[in-house]
């Protein structure tokens, strides 16, 4: 079997309360359930209490997350557990996706369009959901609707991308589908 081995930067924590091995090991057991081997890193921005996330690197993995992404909303500067672990999913579907030959004609993350973003989410996070994990579906199709429109036809995407088995889709799938509902909002 692959090995895999995680990095959380920084090693230690000033401004925020979290633990870099306790990520580590989140880190590990979420990339071992989606496949992904190797090495990670996962960068995490102290700085600020914003959320923002990016995949900077697929070979090797690196992401990055300002510390908000994983912070628990009820108790400052601790980290949740949940939140990390949903954030870890969802990038980590996304490095398995462009790893996928039928995802080389994705554009670069700092290219998507939101509704092209906010699709591709919805494929990453049903796929956590059938992981095992909890992630918050009315919450992410409240989400694809603010992005997709507030129709049928909207809501017949984002349930299909929601329960796409993992590599079922490709780029080109949720491309269509993004056009589907653009087509539908004119």
């Amino acid at each position: 079997m692959a090995s895999l081995r995680v990095t959380v930067t920084p090693d230690t924590f000033t401004l925020v309360d979290f633990d870099p091995d306790r990520i580590a090991a989140l880190a590990a057991e979420v990339a071992s359930k989606v496949g992904l081997t190797g090495d990670i890193t996962i960068e995490v921005d102290q700085t600020t209490p914003l959320g923002r996330t990016r995949v900077v690197s697929v070979d090797p993995v690196v992401v990055n997350v300002q510390s908000g992404a994983f912070e628990d909303a009820k108790r400052l500067r601790q980290l949740s557990e949940r939140s990390a672990v949903d954030v870890l999913g969802r990038l980590f579907h996304r490095v398995k996706d462009r790893l996928d030959p039928r995802f080389a004609d994705a554009p670069a993350d700092g290219d998507l369009t939101l509704a092209q973003a906010t699709a591709w989410d919805t494929y990453a996070v049903g796929r956590c959901e059938r992981l095992g994990y909890h992630p918050s579906k009315p919450r992410r199709l409240y989400h694809f609707r603010n992005r997709h429109g507030f129709t049928d036809v909207a809501d017949q995407a984002f349930e299909r991308l929601w329960s796409a088995p993992a590599g079922s889709l490709s780029w080109a799938d949720i491309q269509a589908m993004c056009d589907q509902t653009a087509a539908i909002r004119v």
